[in-house]
């Protein structure tokens, strides 16, 4: 596995808009406080020229973005790359993209939700280590929550252990100025899937935005099978982030996964908080895991501060890590070996 420089303040972080970009005032206020603040920290912010842009979902062509994003992988001066916001087009970039040429050039590339598109494939494609964290949009809060905080320590190689968070945002809340903090009204609480009194595993640690996943899952940038066969002998840790899928659908999906042995070396699977809760058939997001995946006779863990529903751990994509439940608490270290 290859792991990039970790940043330092004097480095240039480049913003590029993979999928949506900011478009409104809100997001462009959002995105103004994010360069700012990161500059009061030291730190040299390059943006790309439809970062500011957003039509139906989309900054630019496929075409223009994935040129983006590649430039910014040659810019010998940006140390790492955060994508401006999620959405729901990064797909149709992976065409246009040179694997070869991010291999020439590591460094580190984070996002979350519509991002795993690009993050997930460079981890099992490239061997390059890649952050499942916040956009950059995130960063424009003031104050900044604590998981932002370890979200740039971790960049900067001094946060490799987090423990989950006391409370999270439970009813989403409305966003006036774009820099409001997180409004946190319901407690955190790990829950292991058969009520286990404790849980730990470890193994290299792999996953994202299953929404996203189920799209890449049997196409060409499908490389899943080829990674988990090279890290047997480390066992894999899956995470998904829910977004958008009902129960029925997330049930679906695990079935494909599992059928073309996504988890044929797996050690354990941990699922965030799910942003959406549906189902036509009063199936719960929980049942329709176990359902599917219950077979596997692995430990699973639900609620986990991972993804859409804030806030969240930073993980890294690639490196080895201890996945630790216990009392509705959890923690993760890493490994970058």
């Amino acid at each position: 596995m290859i792991y990039p420089k970790y940043i330092l303040p004097g480095d240039t972080i480049g913003v590029t808009a993979t999928s949506a970009g900011n478009g409104d005032e809100l997001h462009i206020r959002k995105l103004e406080s994010g360069i700012n603040i990161l500059n009061e920290k030291g730190y040299s912010i390059v943006e790309t020229p439809d970062v500011r842009k957003n039509e139906k979902g989309r900054s630019a062509s496929k075409e223009i973005r994935a040129k983006e994003f590649l430039e910014l992988i040659e810019n010998k001066d940006v140390k790492a790359i955060i994508t401006a916001r999620g959405g729901e087009f990064l797909v149709e970039i992976l065409p246009f993209i040179d694997f070869n040429k991010i291999k020439s050039f590591p460094k580190w590339i984070q996002g979350y939700s519509d991002t795993t598109g690009i993050i997930f494939c460079i981890t099992t494609i490239c061997d390059i280590a890649t952050i499942y964290g916040y956009n950059f949009g995130e960063f424009g809060m003031r104050p900044w929550h604590k998981s932002i905080e370890n979200n740039l320590k971790l960049l900067e190689g001094n946060k490799l252990e987090q423990e989950s968070f006391e409370k999270f945002r439970n009813n989403w809340q409305e966003e006036i100025t774009g820099l409001e903090p997180f409004i946190l009204d319901d407690f955190v609480e790990w829950k292991n899937a058969r009520g286990e009194d404790k849980i730990e595993i470890e193994g290299r640690i792999i996953g994202g935005c299953i929404d996203i996943l189920s799209e890449i899952f049997g196409t060409k940038y499908d490389n899943v099978k080829n990674f988990c066969k090279k890290y047997k002998d480390d066992g894999i840790i899956w995470y998904f982030d829910n977004c958008e899928l009902s129960s029925e659908e997330i049930g679906r999906t695990l079935w494909r996964f599992k059928e073309n042995d996504w988890f044929k070396y797996c050690k354990g699977i941990v699922f965030g908080r799910t942003m959406t809760r549906k189902s036509n058939i009063d199936i719960t997001f929980e049942e329709a895991i176990m359902d599917e995946i219950g077979e596997l006779n692995i430990p699973i863990i639900f609620d986990s501060d991972i993804g859409h529903v804030a806030p969240q751990l930073t993980i890294i994509n690639g490196a080895k890590a201890k996945v630790e439940s216990k009392n509705g608490n959890g923690k993760i270290s890493f490994t970058l070996e």
